[in-house]
């Protein structure tokens, strides 16, 4: 529709989804005197538009409301647009957030918030923005300021406690280390534990110091955090990995070749993979600041990590990755299962009763390490705040656990342990090559 410029007032329009008041700044700043007004209301759901990776929040009904005015971008308004959106009753849990479509945003572009001011209201929102393009409301999972302060304060206080039975842990093997010379294969498992426990340390630290400093941080020095931050969640998951593999190799192949500089080997993947991986992050720039906030743009913190632009980063080395080591390690984890279940029928357990625990303890450690960081996954587009705590806490005292575990394992028994998983392994072997 054609409208009059300048000495117009601001200019309201109505329809069945809403509301839409242009300020009269917009035609000032125009030089002629009769502009186009184009309004476009689009079903995305039809069209297949407007799609983000990974989005969280839910388009209201699948519109998306285009607004141009003449055929100039229009940014940067003082007084700035009002959109109203009406919606009925939203349920608890699910807050309301203006946004816009930002094509620069991620590989294929996404929905951003920048410039815009949310007032929700009864049975509608309105929707404030500094600019002109195409908006909509998404319907988020909320998560309240407090419930966000209270995991962080959850998180920092369990980081605290882990990097200390972190160390209590790396002291621990490294005792059994020396005091069990003559075991190369306990050394060889312990050397594992402790290089798992040695990253989780370094995670647990590059938490702290990234909650603590990165909203004073500057940018290089934040990009540093972030990178070296990325760096020791890579190490601990490699480190699961190993685990993993380790388990697979005792159980299954019973480490029937020997494996010359075997644990060297495994520090070399174990510390020098994830290297690699951050080291090409940091060529194209993935690390700087994240904000966390919540859906009503309140700031919980400032974290240096791989910023909202390079999430296609995020999803490809941390949730991917992990996805693979998780599936590997459920993978080892049937085999483990089903390898302990048919020692049952060979005589081993009458032989000595506690050849049982022992596998139960191993493949205990395995479930430990997948298991906690497998709730990501359920934490993803849901406002369940039971499941965020349980993540929370699981994952930052996983140190503990693994110090209680090691504790049990190798203390005060650890002859008795060693000598029972030994006799399992000499027994598999000779089943084998009977078999043959």
């Amino acid at each position: 529709s054609a409208l009059q410029g300048p000495r117009m007032q601001n200019t309201t329009e109505e329809g069945k989804i809403g509301k839409i008041q242009l300020p009269r700044e917009i035609f000032q700043s125009l030089s002629s005197w009769t502009v186009h007004v184009v309004v476009t209301v689009l079903n995305i759901q039809q069209l297949g538009m407007f799609e983000e990776v990974n989005q969280t929040g839910q388009v209201l009904d699948n519109i998306v409301v285009g607004i141009m005015v003449g055929e100039t971008s229009i940014s940067g308004l003082q007084d700035p647009i009002q959109l109203t959106f009406v919606h009925e009753q939203l349920p608890s849990g699910v807050t309301p957030q203006c946004v816009f479509w930002d094509p620069s945003k991620g590989m294929a572009g996404g929905w951003s918030s920048s410039g815009c001011v949310t007032q929700p209201r009864d049975k509608r929102t309105v929707c404030s923005c500094n600019h002109l393009t195409f908006f909509t409301l998404l319907l988020n999972p909320a998560l309240e300021k407090s419930t966000a302060r209270a995991l962080m304060a959850v998180a920092t206080a369990g980081c605290g406690v882990a990097v200390a039975f972190s160390i209590f842990t790396i002291t621990f093997c490294i005792f059994l280390r020396c005091r069990f010379r003559s075991e190369e294969n306990l050394r060889i498992n312990l050397g594992l534990h402790m290089n798992l426990m040695g990253s989780l340390l370094l995670l647990n630290l590059a938490f702290l110091l990234n909650s603590g400093l990165s909203a004073r941080t500057q940018l290089g020095t934040c990009k540093v955090l972030g990178g070296f931050t990325h760096y020791c969640l890579l190490c601990c998951f490699t480190w699961m990995l190993l685990e993993g593999c380790h388990l697979y190799l005792l159980f299954v192949k019973v480490l029937g070749t020997y494996i010359h500089h075997y644990l060297a080997k495994l520090c070399l993947v174990g510390w020098g993979f994830p290297a690699l991986v951050v080291g090409v992050a940091g060529i194209i720039g993935s690390y700087g600041e994240y904000i966390i906030q919540t859906t009503d743009h309140q700031v919980i913190a400032h974290l240096c990590w791989i910023t909202s632009k390079y999430l296609l980063v995020h999803y490809i080395t941390n949730c991917g990755y992990f996805s693979l080591i998780f599936l590997f390690n459920m993978a080892v984890f049937g085999v483990v299962t089903q390898k302990s279940c048919c020692l049952q029928g060979t005589g081993v357990i009458h032989q000595d009763r506690k050849a049982w625990k022992v596998a139960l303890v191993a493949v205990g450690l395995f479930c430990l390490l997948g298991t906690t960081w497998a709730l990501a996954f359920l934490t993803h587009s849901t406002s369940s705040a039971p499941i965020l705590y349980l993540f929370t806490i699981l994952n930052s005292v996983q140190g503990i656990f693994i110090f209680i575990w090691l504790v049990v394992l190798y203390y005060p028994k650890t002859k008795e342990t060693t000598g029972s998983l030994s006799h399992i392994i000499r027994h598999d072997k000779t089943t084998t090559v009977s078999q043959d």
